[in-house]
């Protein structure tokens, strides 16, 4: 995975007490390949204590403000949102890999649509650019966040969507959820049925929403998924990026007990080793040094996807790639495990 370049840190902004937002330099020589759609994400790259770490991080800022800018909240126990809330300084380098992700929005400028997002925590940070560039780039379009956090201390980004509500006050509409404390003109609570139904059915029902964006927790994700079917909502209606995820699936590796002759072919090199079929195909590649694309190793974004051109896998867990996409071969790698004797994977061809 060639593609990570050494960006310059330009900036480092406290945005909570447990969050930072970092701003990332980027030279003119790279402006092409580092452009993005509102809603995607970089991987960032670093070593701590002689181990390679990678993170992927949703930007935050929108295509058109020329930054590159992500918001990294410190998780207990965590290893690189620890570094970045607590140890990285202006003028330091990370490497960094170019923008991708299915989670982003493409607008334009004659559109007048009405837009819903549902974000908790740092699921936020996505959101933000797609509500901002949709605000900037789609002037007859509306936009209704609602955004569930424990406390207002601890939203991340709630001082600048008040500051954009003043500046659209007939086009954005913030409906804050804090689950620890109330607060005046906000629910107390968690994004649930009530406060979902609240915005289809009750305040917001004279929008007819073209398009919902979910972003948080793997619990809050299914939850709002459900409610929305429940109000006959259209899955192509439907864009979602998970934050964190469950262990659920982890069973189906007890079943394979088999060996595979795997392949890997990425970069336009082909690698050939014998695995058991309980060993993720992503871990394979990884213990024998080749240099695959991947991030979060949780099937929570898509840098691992690669397809298979001979031979069967199955993933743990898929909640990133469509039926349609998945039919066509495409697989999470560092979800699938080998159900055949003979297995090829190819990152290039995608």
């Amino acid at each position: 995975m060639s593609d990570f370049h050494a960006l310059t840190i330009q900036d480092i902004t406290r945005e909570t007490a447990q969050a930072v937002s970092i701003t990332f330099g980027v030279p003119d020589a790279l402006k092409k390949q580092f452009e993005f759609k509102a809603g995607q994400y970089v991987t960032l790259k670093t070593e701590i204590e002689g181990k390679e770490i990678r993170r992927a991080y949703s930007l935050c800022s929108t295509p058109q403000s020329g930054k590159l800018k992500v918001a990294v909240k410190e998780v207990e126990g965590g290893t690189f949102s620890v570094l970045a809330n607590n140890k990285l300084t202006v003028g330091e380098s990370l490497e960094v890999h170019p923008p991708e992700g299915k989670f982003f929005i493409e607008t334009n400028a004659d559109n007048n649509k009405d837009y819903a997002a549902f974000a908790a925590g740092s699921g936020i940070t996505p959101v933000l650019s797609i509500v901002k560039t949709v605000l900037e780039q789609e002037p007859n379009s509306r936009f209704v966040l609602l955004y569930g956090n424990r406390t207002i201390e601890e939203t991340i980004f709630h001082k600048e969507l008040l500051e954009l509500q003043l500046k659209y006050p007939e086009r954005l509409f913030l409906e804050f959820v804090f689950s620890r404390k109330q607060e005046t003109d906000s629910h107390f609570g968690r994004i649930e049925n009530a406060t979902v139904n609240y915005i289809l059915k009750n305040k917001f029902k004279s929008h007819d929403f073209d398009q919902y964006f979910l972003c948080g927790p793997e619990e809050m994700i299914k939850g709002v998924s459900a409610i929305l079917a429940e109000n006959n909502i259209a899955e192509d209606k439907i864009k979602f990026e998970l934050f964190t995820s469950s262990n659920d699936g982890a069973e189906i590796a007890e079943a394979l007990d088999g060996v595979t002759q795997l392949k890997i072919v990425v970069d336009d090199e082909e690698f050939e080793l014998t695995i058991n079929q309980d060993k993720i195909v992503l871990d394979a590649a990884l213990d024998n040094d080749i240099d695959v694309p991947y991030s979060c190793q949780g099937g929570i974004c898509s840098s691992c996807i690669a397809r298979v051109t001979e031979g069967t896998a199955v993933m743990r867990k898929n909640q990133i790639l469509t039926d349609g996409e998945v039919a066509e071969g495409l697989i999470l790698t560092c979800q699938a495990l080998a159900t055949s004797a003979n297995l090829t994977v190819d990152y290039d061809d995608l």
